[in-house]
């Protein structure tokens, strides 16, 4: 998987261009689904990534992309359960992580928030 691009609003990967927040999962691309997760907007502003969601977890490490400012908030309860799961999370803007995937990922899973 390549990362070929990434501007505020959209992410192009293996050529393709995705302009909403993307889950990457053993290889495959799909729409982050963060209906669960907006229950706890109020709290943070901005809806957080949540344990409610579908995160990728078969994998030995997961990427987090924050957006293009780093304002994703990541919930605690997930922080827990990648460590209840031993699973490396690494969490950052989306444009610093992207280089993370481009040097490796094998073994890796990614979730990238594409605005803010």
């Amino acid at each position: 998987m390549h990362f070929d691009e990434f501007s505020f609003g959209s992410i192009r990967i293996d050529g393709a261009t995705h302009e909403h927040d993307v889950v990457l999962d053993r290889g495959e691309i799909r729409k982050r689904k963060k209906k669960r997760s907006k229950k706890f907007r109020e709290a943070f502003g901005h809806t957080p990534l949540s344990v409610e969601e579908e995160i990728p977890w078969k994998c030995r490490q997961l990427v987090i992309g924050t957006g293009a400012y780093g304002r994703l908030p990541v919930m605690e309860e997930v922080k827990r359960e990648a460590s209840r799961r031993k699973v490396d999370l690494v969490i950052g803007p989306t444009n610093q992580v992207i280089e993370t995937l481009n040097q490796n990922t094998e073994e890796t899973n990614a979730i990238l928030h594409v605005t803010c």
